[in-house]
């Protein structure tokens, strides 16, 4: 029997969730929903069948010839989980509404921790959300440094972290704000709010974050600087990662000198241009002074999918973290 899946809010991650929800045979998507009459509404409603996210607004919908199925009341009866995947913090509003139709529920990681039982990322802390009702998927910026430090954590004592990261200001789509012409420290008072996020997955880790947003869209960038206990080599370190199939190595001698240069690489690589993986450079891993550095790429519009998908199979016991991992990766191409 499949795990019936709700996705509340079908944009930028609420779309791709959906598609990879539809590419699993444990899980199947009941409806999506939006808030108004636009362009992904009417392509929700014809791949999956649109509810009103507002139930005032049906007759909107009715007005420009989308048909609704019903309200997120009539979805949510339908569903065993619902991911919500609307604007950060109107996630925390809608709980009760999900509570009350009880109906368990993944929110996404502009959340703040509190919403849910555990935040998750799945090579973190996967058996913690075993049978909850409440996910947390941390954000893009924590899945992407989550990853690279769960697989350094699983092979070195890991003594201090310190990371920077150079944040794309906006999704691609987005017209109604951006960064133009400077750079924004985010927040001007550091460290960054990401450090405690991390440590909502990996409470062990030492870690101390800053950020900066730049008039960018493609991806966000780290800089990781990790002091580890053993002595190790970057030949030992690269092949870690490549043993790991949701981090991705990309060269400069192959020409990958930019994010822009990956983004062009998904594009012709996968669907969406969605790169599911780290995109860590190869000639960026490397010791200096005992410490390890890593720099790495981070799709913000793909990199927390696989994470939701993971997050389902825990909260329904449907897997262990290994085969559910493996799963997700076979059905979005991450090999």
């Amino acid at each position: 029997m499949k795990v019936k899946v709700a996705i509340n809010g079908y944009g930028t991650i609420g779309k791709r969730v959906a598609d990879a929800v539809s590419l699993q045979d444990d899980m199947e998507v009941v409806g999506v929903t939006k808030t108004r009459p636009d362009f992904e509404a009417r392509m929700g409603a014809e791949k999956y069948g649109l509810y009103a996210a507002m139930p005032e607004r049906v007759s909107a919908f009715e007005e420009k010839g989308i048909e609704v199925r019903g309200t997120i009341e009539d979805l949510l009866s339908e569903a065993d989980v619902v991911i919500d995947c609307s604007p950060g913090k109107v996630g925390a509003e809608n709980k009760p509404l999900y509570e009350k139709a009880g109906v368990k529920a993944v929110f996404q990681g502009g959340e703040k921790s509190h919403v849910a039982d555990v935040s998750f990322s799945a090579l973190a802390n996967y058996d913690e959300a075993v049978g909850k009702d409440f996910v947390r998927v941390v954000s893009c910026n924590t899945t992407g440094l989550a990853r690279v430090l769960s697989i350094l954590r699983d092979a070195y004592s890991l003594r201090k972290v310190r990371a920077t990261m150079i944040r794309r200001v906006v999704d691609p789509k987005e017209d109604k704000k951006g960064l133009v012409n400077g750079i924004m420290p985010d927040p001007v008072k550091l460290p960054s709010h990401h450090a405690e996020d991390v440590r909502t997955v990996l409470p062990d880790v030492n870690i101390v974050t800053m950020a900066f947003k730049v008039p960018t869209t493609l991806m966000h960038l780290h800089s990781i600087a990790v002091e580890i206990e053993e002595k190790a080599d970057v030949e030992d370190v690269i092949s870690i990662f490549e043993e790991e199939p949701r981090i991705m190595l990309f060269s400069k001698e192959d020409g990958f000198t930019s994010t822009a240069r990956i983004i062009e690489f998904a594009r012709e690589y996968r669907l969406r241009y969605d790169l599911f993986e780290n995109a860590v450079w190869r000639e960026s891993v490397n010791f200096h002074d005992g410490e390890l550095y890593i720099t790495q790429a981070i799709h913000q519009e793909a990199i927390v999918v696989p994470e939701n998908i993971d997050a389902i199979r825990a909260m329904f016991e449907l897997a262990d973290r290994k085969e559910s991992v493996k799963k997700t990766n076979r059905t979005l191409g991450i090999v």
